[in-house]
């Protein structure tokens, strides 16, 4: 939505003079001919007009209905800033359309002694003048796809977290004999990685279901993929302390090369995410100063 707002900022001219020039090739009522102009126009969510005294006239018509609720409505608000052009037009600022929820912008024409309202889907407009790349049907179709891997994903890590929380409940109150420091440790990795899975599952629905943009941030992906990595670098390490106390414990002293090796492959894993981290914050402090310049 940050994404179509900063686009049509950019094109503001381009955008305004299409939309002027839709309204002006209107040359019959605008609200006797509402159908057919939305069906023309599919950009356009919703029609009404307002009288001189800023009294809603007519129903606001939209594609599949006509709400005929506010008829009679005081609507000075809306138009206490307004300021008509020299085509007796204004154009909105882009805001968030409270019907729709979407990036939208409106378009108000002084005609025959009343103003006519349309208000414009932003992200459908900048599609219809080739300004963005977005297609509803493919976004759809991805939504319904992350959405079923994450959740996926999400029933993972519950199934984890409650196996971890079982064999924990087992230590507690089973009466055969248990090994008690590799139980407990495979509980903790358990819950560990299921508390991972989770955030991921929870990240994917959040960025890419829930609040997907036009365009994925790149912070957002660094986040998500700093905070799995981290959660598996915990999880590596517990299993490394519960193998070196295991042979520790045992006097099996042949077995601590492996440790070792364990021990290195994860201090390597540590350095490794510490230099993401450093590389994502330069490469950030680089983009910032490219933009002052």
């Amino acid at each position: 939505m940050k994404q179509a707002i900063n686009i049509y900022k950019k094109h503001k001219i381009t955008v305004n003079n299409y939309l002027r020039n839709m309204v002006s090739n209107i040359k019959q009522d605008p609200i006797k001919n509402a159908a057919m102009i939305l069906k023309s126009n599919p950009y356009l969510e919703l029609m009404y007009s307002v009288n001189e005294d800023y009294t809603q006239k007519s129903a606001v018509i939209c594609r599949s209905r006509q709400d005929k609720e506010n008829i009679g409505a005081n609507k000075s608000h809306y138009f206490q800033n307004m300021q008509l052009d020299e085509h007796n037009m204004y154009i909105s600022n882009p805001y968030i359309h409270y019907r729709t929820g979407k990036a939208s912008i409106s378009i108000v024409h002084y005609y025959n002694n009343e103003y006519v309202v349309f208000d414009v889907d932003l992200i459908q407009l900048l599609e219809e003048l080739k300004l963005i790349e977005f297609n509803q049907q493919h976004d759809k179709f991805k939504r319904v796809i992350y959405f079923l891997g994450s959740t996926s994903l999400a029933i993972v890590a519950v199934t984890l977290i409650v196996y971890g929380i079982y064999i924990f409940g087992v230590i507690l109150f089973a009466q055969s004999n248990i090994d008690l420091l590799h139980d407990s440790f495979k509980s903790i990795v358990s819950i560990t990685l299921g508390l991972a899975i989770f955030d991921l599952a929870k990240q994917i629905f959040e960025n890419d279901v829930l609040f997907q943009t036009l365009e994925h941030s790149d912070d957002k992906q660094y986040k998500v993929l700093g905070r799995f990595l981290i959660s598996i670098i915990i999880a590596l390490s517990i299993e490394t302390l519960l193998v070196v106390f295991k042979i520790a414990l045992s006097d099996n002293i042949e077995n601590m090369l492996p440790a070792f090796y364990l021990i290195i492959g994860t201090t390597f894993m540590i350095i490794g995410l510490a230099w993401f981290y450093k590389t994502i914050k330069q490469s950030g402090c680089e983009f910032v100063a490219d933009n002052h310049e």
